[in-house]
């Protein structure tokens, strides 16, 4: 009985995950996540999203980054447990907290020295962009605008990256109170690379797993 409720635990099919391969996702991604944090922190450089408010009040109180990134996602569980379910709701709430957990321990384990902004803004981006689609095909995101994203692809079927990159740029743009003309560019140049990335390999119509 024990040996075939653990093996349905890691049984999943083409349209269904099991309970290991969203764990496996949700660690994988957030760890990701935390890695392109660290380049772009490295760099002295922002983010879009909630992430990119996160870094905007870290910069302006001083506050640790992962505490600010859990803060500002509070809000937005309401909307995902109502449009996405709770699912989707619990996954997420796993995936940014293990995400603010790990980027509070990161730069003691993984020291980044000198990062060039443009090579922070290239693969910080990327990584990014690779640990949410990580958690994106594992339904479970990391908050606030990229819940909303996902809720408008689902909604009205705009792309989630293209969604996300319009919010990004109304971020970005109040970074010009915490940030030079060339740090905010490269900025901009990462939340590109990180949102062009959702858009081209984020579609609902070529992964159906749930």
């Amino acid at each position: 009985m024990a040996s075939n409720a653990f093996a349905g635990l890691l049984n999943s099919s083409a349209d269904r995950h099991s309970l290991f391969d969203d764990a496996q996702g949700i660690v994988a991604g957030s760890m990701l996540a935390v890695l392109g944090v660290t380049l772009l922190s490295g760099a002295g450089l922002l983010a879009g999203g909630t992430a990119g408010l996160a870094f905007l009040a870290h910069y302006a109180t001083g506050i640790s980054f992962g505490l600010c990134f859990f803060a500002v996602n509070l809000p937005f569980y309401y909307l995902a447990f109502r449009r996405l379910g709770p699912a989707f709701t619990i996954k997420t709430f796993v995936a940014i907290a293990l995400t603010s957990v790990l980027s509070e321990f990161a730069p003691g384990f993984i020291g980044v020295a000198h990062v060039h902004p443009v090579a922070g803004a290239l693969f910080g981006g990327l990584v990014i962009a690779a640990g949410m689609l990580a958690l994106f095909r594992h339904r479970a995101s990391l908050g606030g605008i990229g819940i909303l994203a996902l809720y408008i692809q689902d909604r009205f079927g705009w792309r989630a990256g293209l969604v996300q990159l319009g919010f990004d740029g109304i971020v970005l743009a109040l970074s010009f109170f915490v940030a030079s003309p060339f740090i905010i560019a490269c900025s901009v140049l990462g939340a590109v690379v990180l949102n062009l990335t959702l858009a081209i390999n984020h579609r609902k119509d070529r992964y159906i797993a749930m």
